[in-house]
């Protein structure tokens, strides 16, 4: 079925060009987005019901003007006809105060020319299964209690079973003096969480569904829980590993957090420009093994991070970063990438129309590549099939990495033996890391289940993943 741009940003499209076009008669660039994005995030678990409103909830405008200086923006939630003298006097204020501010303060100012844009008109809409609306929150948490229950009833140490439920509506616009854009989908996220006690410790998995899907992603869950339990008791009798250098099994949600970690933030261009990302020194180098090619893109899959156009209005890119172990390029808002000569790889994004445009990752994961994994796990002498994730962190600058992961299974003479590790933290260098890998398997899979901070702020969805991935990693 077909999603539609919300009411409220059609009845207020025209308004925005008649805003548009009168700013235009003072600054060298104008453009506007206007964002009006609902949703619901819904949790059953053993003591009750959660129903709140989704993280990224959000409805207003930000403008983007450009005077002799630079750049500066301006959000708003309110506008009409009856609003556009005021606005424009509070964007000419502004505009005026921070000119006055920079002379005084005596510094030397970065000179950014103006935007040139491609000239484009067009709506985006995407379809799903099942609208939201269609379904009453009844239906949905009827449903959600079924799989819980489905759940205890095939373990006796569960203490709770957690299911989750998210679903998000988007709906902007972008209009500038080239462009007039408009983008309508969905996404949503579903988890279940069993939660278990065994010998006074309280151990817990996930697992997850996501994509541009509507309420038909609950449906998955059914082939989720009966795997959940699964991967919780593997949890509950794991050992603690001895800290070493191992051979490594990466399945496609580690893989993809080490994309994410490894060449996520420190490709980031705005970083570049800032001077605090390493890779910068890196482009058209060898960075990793010959058989690594990595992608991010907004438009290299249909997850939880794709779009049909950034919050910039550039349309969505799908970047090769990587291309077989030589560090390529970067992915870029406009503004670093107007710094850098460069053109916009369409991954200007903000956490909501108030937050600044920021360089993020989208949908980034590895290519495939032509082993099964059958044929890595029989080349293990010693070493684990690394499975899940908590967290990852990274270090731009000096390109550390760690990678905490939920789980390891002991591989022995390439055979899987009854032994799991966990939790267990994978460390190192990243160049070590990506050119160690010797083994990557056909298929790509991706998840959306997690957020992205650029540093401690600025969440954003984005979506990770790749092939199964072999290679020598520091684990602890």
């Amino acid at each position: 079925m077909k999603v539609n741009l919300s009411v409220f940003l059609e009845e207020t499209r025209p308004i925005a060009r008649q805003l548009v076009d009168e700013l235009l008669k003072t600054y060298t660039y104008v453009s506007l987005l206007g964002a009006d994005s609902m949703g619901k995030r819904y949790m059953v678990k053993k003591t009750g019901v959660d129903i709140n409103d989704a993280r990224f909830s959000e409805r207003g405008f930000v403008l983007r003007v450009h005077n002799s200086v630079g750049y500066m923006e301006y959000a708003f939630n309110e506008l009409s006809i009856d609003k556009i003298p005021e606005i424009i006097s509070k964007i000419n204020e502004k505009s005026n105060y921070l000119k006055e501010q920079l002379k005084n303060a005596n510094l030397v100012q970065i000179k950014y020319e103006k935007l040139i844009e491609d000239s484009m008109k067009k709506d985006f809409n995407e379809d799903v299964a099942i609208l939201p609306e269609n379904i009453s929150y009844k239906d949905k948490l009827a449903k959600m209690r079924d799989i819980m229950e489905k759940t205890f009833d095939l373990s006796d140490e569960l203490i709770d079973v957690r299911v989750i439920y998210e679903e998000m509506n988007i709906s902007k616009i972008f209009i500038s003096k080239e462009k007039d854009l408009s983008q309508a989908y969905i996404w949503s996220n579903t988890y279940i969480i069993p939660i278990a006690s065994k010998n006074s410790q309280v151990k817990y998995i996930h697992l997850g569904s996501s994509g541009l899907k509507g309420v038909e992603i609950l449906d998955e869950l059914y082939d989720l829980y009966e795997d959940s339990i699964k991967q919780l008791n593997y949890v509950l009798n794991a050992k603690t590993i001895e800290p070493g250098e191992y051979d490594v099994i990466l399945n496609p949600e580690v893989s993809g957090l080490v994309a994410h970690e490894a060449f996520g933030h420190g490709v980031e261009m705005d970083m570049f420009v800032k001077g605090r990302a390493n890779a910068v020194h890196y482009l058209n180098k060898a960075v990793a093994s010959k058989l690594v090619n990595m992608y991010d893109g907004a438009a290299s899959a249909r997850e939880v991070s794709s779009y049909f156009f950034d919050d910039e209005g550039v349309i969505a890119g799908d970047t090769k970063i990587i291309d077989k172990g030589i560090f390529k390029t970067g992915i870029s808002d406009n503004l670093s990438a107007e710094r850098l000569g460069i053109k916009s790889t369409g991954n200007g994004k903000r956490q909501t129309f108030e937050h600044k445009a920021y360089s993020r990752m989208t949908n980034t994961f590895f290519g495939e590549g032509n082993n099964s994994l059958e044929s890595m796990i029989a080349s293990i002498d010693y070493g684990f099939l690394l499975e899940s994730f908590n967290s990852g962190m990274e270090d731009p600058k000096n390109w550390g990495i760690q990678c905490v992961i939920s789980r390891g299974r002991e591989i022995k003479n390439g055979k899987f033996t009854d032994k799991v590790f966990a939790p267990i933290i994978m460390t190192g260098y990243v160049p070590d890391l990506l050119k160690s890998i010797s083994m990557v398997s056909k298929g790509v899979e991706l998840s959306g289940s997690g957020y992205c901070g650029k540093g401690y702020k600025e969440f954003v969805k984005t979506s990770i993943g790749g092939p199964y991935i072999k290679a020598r990693g520091k684990l602890s």
